[in-house]
């Protein structure tokens, strides 16, 4: 078994602690980005980002298809002014806080000589995310970070972990160890890529979100101050 050179990480859920999301509430905040939003039925705009919502994230499950904001509004018919989504930012900031225990969680795995990597699956763009780890002091420790926004897949392809393994120089993929949330994305999707895997099982995945197999993870934490010492048990 290859050394360990990277550990690479999910995001929502992973390094920000769960929350259960309102998604009808979220589609309301879209809505204030729509453009001549006075030509439709409220209610039919909101039930077309809702849907579109349902879709986008179908195809990123079921065909690893990745999508970007702009691409919601395509699919539900609506015309949208990136000026314009400030609500929608607002709403989802309550949930982006980074865990308190990853800095030092990061520190640790720098000191025994590790890269970190991230990969999310998302449609924000990168600035957003850039931005939160900013905000919250973590982003200096970072060496590569993939939003899948800005390439053509999402986990759990395993085109999206070797775009993680390249932002953070390492093309062995036995070299790295990707934790997350997820057993089918995170942890089955980053077997196949040749990965090791590390479940953090701290979410309520919902059902729709929930994909074709279960992964049986190389080792689970139930807290980010436990990697550490799951990453040195994998060697």
């Amino acid at each position: 078994m290859a050394e360990l050179r990277a550990v690479i990480f999910d995001w929502g859920g992973t390094l920000t602690r769960w929350h259960d999301v309102d998604f009808h509430a979220e589609s309301l905040a879209l809505a204030q980005a729509v453009v001549n939003a006075d030509h439709h039925d409220p209610s039919e705009i909101t039930t077309r980002l809702h849907e579109a919502g349902g879709i986008v994230w179908g195809r990123s499950r079921d065909h690893q298809q990745s999508a970007t904001i702009a691409d919601l509004f395509t699919e539900a018919g609506l015309d949208h002014d990136p000026e314009l989504l400030q609500a929608y930012y607002e709403f989802w900031l309550p949930h982006t806080p980074t865990d308190p225990e990853v800095r030092p969680m990061l520190e640790e795995l720098r000191e025994m000589g590790l890269k970190i990597g991230v990969l999310s699956n998302t449609i924000w763009p990168r600035e957003w995310h850039v931005g939160f780890f900013e905000r919250d002091g973590v982003y200096d420790l970072i060496d590569g970070d993939v939003y899948t926004s800005e390439i053509p897949w999402t986990k759990p392809s395993p085109k999206a972990f070797r775009a993680a393994m390249e932002a953070v120089g390492v093309d062995d993929p036995a070299a790295c160890v990707y934790v997350g949330d997820r057993l089918y994305d995170d942890v089955w999707g980053a077997h196949e890529a040749g990965l090791r895997a590390i479940h953090i099982p701290l979410s309520t995945i919902p059902a729709d979100q929930v994909g074709h197999t279960e992964g049986r993870p190389d080792a689970e934490v139930r807290a980010l101050r436990e990697l550490p010492d799951a990453v040195r048990s994998l060697g």
